[in-house]
């Protein structure tokens, strides 16, 4: 193994301070929120915090942000006229598309992993939100990276 590659997969250890409060309940946040592991958490609560303060939240973003995730929409039957507009539109670039049948929830489930605009992404949540027998609308948006594996 060459030393870059093995720089690249090594720790390192990262200490700061917090105040006595958070740190008696640093574990319980991390486990209410579904992590078993401390640095992990804390890794992934920066990165989250760090692209909202740079970003913002979708509602917040300037109309013109290139803005790339997937929507998740649940309905019952009747919907699907909207949502095969919706694929098919200029609106966003739909690059996937997934749907399934919830058994115990008895609920149809839409995913999309959609690209475009921001004001296009809030143009689309808010007909689906006003879109009889459509149940829940949420977006999950991509984390922002310069480079990886894509």
């Amino acid at each position: 193994m060459k030393w870059g590659m093995l720089a690249e997969t090594m720790s390192k250890i990262i200490s700061f301070s917090a105040d006595n409060q958070f740190s008696d309940n640093l574990e319980d946040l991390m486990n209410a929120s579904g992590y078993q592991n401390r640095s992990r958490f804390l890794r992934d609560a920066a990165l989250y915090f760090a692209e909202i303060q740079q970003r913002g939240e979708l509602k917040d973003m300037d109309d013109e942000e290139i803005v790339e995730g997937h929507l998740v929409i649940y309905y019952q039957h009747g919907v699907e006229g909207k949502l095969l507009e919706m694929r098919h539109s200029h609106n966003l670039e739909i690059t996937s598309y997934n749907h399934s049948c919830l058994k115990h929830s008895h609920t149809c489930v839409d995913v999309l992993h959609a690209l475009g605009k921001a004001v296009k992404f809030r143009e689309s949540i808010d007909v689906l939100r006003n879109t009889p027998n459509v149940d829940k609308v949420t977006f999950i948006s991509a984390p922002m990276r310069t480079e990886g594996c894509c």
